[in-house]
């Protein structure tokens, strides 16, 4: 049975056919699976680069088709950061091409001897990589996320089913076509990589319910999507929450590291789910370089959400209860000064999401105090959060990044879409 993607005019199925359609999508990407579990590792990384070929010579048509979808975005009101989240130009384009041939230049983790030993029974016993299988992946406003899933999946032996937002919709079948272009190219099976092709809220519904098709969800978007898929998910969950990102300028603190952190991991791209939403400030700093970095953020355009303490600083907006521990994805950070270290560790204890926490110090003792006793996926020290992804973590890319603590955690790349099987070998051993 071959899928055929409709015309992708065609928006809006009629809900009675939702069901059939994900039925015939699920069945699909299981028969996939089963071929993908054996491809051959330079099978997969001449579908990969063929694909990265195809999307940059494409990249004319893949900027006409985002160009509906911001005209769409714009109807919709969406705010300046999510629209840059959206936006596709050709210096993004090339992003994602690079991204395509790093994940297929990479090591393929399939079949890979994670430890082995012998026994004294005679049996010797290897764990190795192996597939997950069928991956669901339900995501915003990132069109790039298609082919980063994609190719992750790809890599990892995996087949997935893309279900891009309502926004991305143009330009995602775009660079789903790529995609496929390169599974056929080497003769894989198209349906290893296939895109949900409808905005029908209902086929989110049927695929967290696809238990006999589907063998985990991924979400990759804001707390309302994340939300939903956890609570109505029936199919096992990576969950990627908010990022509420802290930074800790300790009193140890490098000015000038500090200010250049900062100013990064605020403004560069406020739209991702690495960027900085509070900074938090040692007491002793309040009046020096805490009020030199309120001033920077200001001088910036960023709205700065402070405390009591730092509301004597002129442009700053009064804090409400609600600003700890918001996600803002925008030109907005919320700040507050704290007694030391650990009413920073306290701070981001109650109010963090255990995404990724930064701290700037020049002691080492306060940051391995800041290390051993926060629990958050990423931890950094002296860089900027905006380095939390996959792609700068030397995966290529990234299919989310994990906050909970069972299977994978951090940023998801193609070894974390693996799971592991035993190999068992005797020699006519018996057991008494």
């Amino acid at each position: 049975m071959t899928y055929r993607n409709p015309q992708r005019t065609d928006l809006m199925k009629d809900i009675a056919d939702i069901p059939a359609l994900m039925a015939q999508i699920g069945a699909q990407a299981k028969a996939a699976s089963a071929e993908l579990a054996f491809a051959p590792p330079e099978v997969k990384r001449a579908a990969l680069e063929a694909a990265a070929d195809a999307v940059w010579s494409r990249r004319t048509e893949i900027i006409e088709a985002n160009k509906k979808d911001l005209e769409f975005g714009r109807d919709k009101g969406l705010s300046d950061a999510m629209m840059d989240r959206l936006m596709l130009d050709e210096p993004r384009i090339e992003g994602i091409v690079s991204g395509l041939r790093t994940v297929a230049a990479q090591d393929d983790p399939v079949g890979e001897v994670l430890t082995q030993w012998d026994m004294p029974s005679g049996l010797n016993i290897r764990r190795v990589r192996t597939p997950l299988g069928v991956v669901g992946v339900i995501y915003e406003s990132r069109p790039n996320v298609t082919a980063d899933a994609g190719a992750l999946c790809l890599k990892s032996g995996n087949a997935v089913i893309l279900r891009g937002g309502s926004e991305s919709f143009h330009s995602s079948g775009a660079i789903h076509a790529c995609l496929v272009d390169g599974l056929k190219s080497v003769g894989l099976p198209e349906a290893a990589i296939q895109l949900v092709p409808t905005r029908d809220r209902a086929a989110v519904q049927e695929l967290l319910t696809m238990v006999d098709t589907v063998d985990v969800i991924v979400p990759r978007g804001g707390k309302g999507l994340v939300g939903l898929v956890q609570r109505e998910a029936r199919v096992p969950v990576f969950a990627h929450l908010e990022g509420i990102v802290h930074i800790y300028v300790d009193a140890a603190a490098d000015a000038q590291k500090a200010m250049d952190v900062v100013l990064n991991a605020k403004t560069r791209r406020t739209g991702i789910c690495g960027a900085a939403e509070c900074l938090l400030i040692h007491e002793s700093l309040a009046e020096t370089l805490g009020a030199a970095l309120i001033q920077m953020l200001l001088d910036a355009g960023v709205r700065v959400h402070a405390d009591e303490t730092l509301q004597k600083i002129a442009g700053t907006t009064a804090a409400t209860p609600e600003d700890w521990g918001k996600e803002y994805l925008d030109m907005d950070i919320a700040a507050k000064v704290v007694p030391d270290v650990d009413g920073a560790i306290a701070h981001i204890r109650q109010y963090g999401s255990n995404h990724t926490d930064c701290i700037l110090t020049e002691d080492d003792a306060t940051a391995a105090r800041f290390f051993e006793r926060l629990d958050s996926a990423i931890l950094m020290r002296n860089a900027s959060t905006q380095f939390a992804d996959g792609g700068e973590f030397g995966m290529g890319a990234e299919i989310g990044i994990a906050t909970g603590k069972m299977h994978a955690r951090g940023p998801v790349g193609a070894a974390q879409l693996t799971s592991f099987k035993y190999l068992v070998e005797g020699d006519g051993a018996t057991r008494s």
